[in-house]
């Protein structure tokens, strides 16, 4: 009779191991989920930002020398609350350099 109770203690031991991995498992896919969207929600923001410096150098002829002017103009949105945008214009004619951060990530 010991030796039934033994194995069912070591049976359920196993189980509750097995069923904890699962749960860490659970949790890490689903991190790792939240990580990739929000990664993605970035580069669409700095892509919408770009867009946005390009549309403005083809009708004005010049780039915008702050982001401000792209929320104003050229209708520009994002979630200021949710993400750092990064607008670093060094001349009209000249690319403006445009980072994304999202926040709460290093940020």
């Amino acid at each position: 009779m010991k030796r039934r109770r033994g194995g069912l203690v070591r049976s359920l031991f196993a189980t509750a191991a097995v069923f904890a991995a699962l749960v860490v498992a659970g949790c890490l896919l689903v991190d790792s989920i939240s990580s990739a969207s929000g990664t993605a929600e970035a580069e669409l923001v700095r892509s919408a930002v770009r867009s946005a410096a390009l549309t403005c150098y083809a009708v004005e002829g010049a780039y915008p020398s702050d982001l401000q002017y792209l929320v104003e103009n050229y209708g520009l949105r994002y979630n200021p609350e949710r993400f750092i945008v990064s607008y670093d214009a060094f001349a009209s004619n000249v690319v403006p350099d445009i980072r994304v951060l999202e926040r709460g990530n290093g940020a």
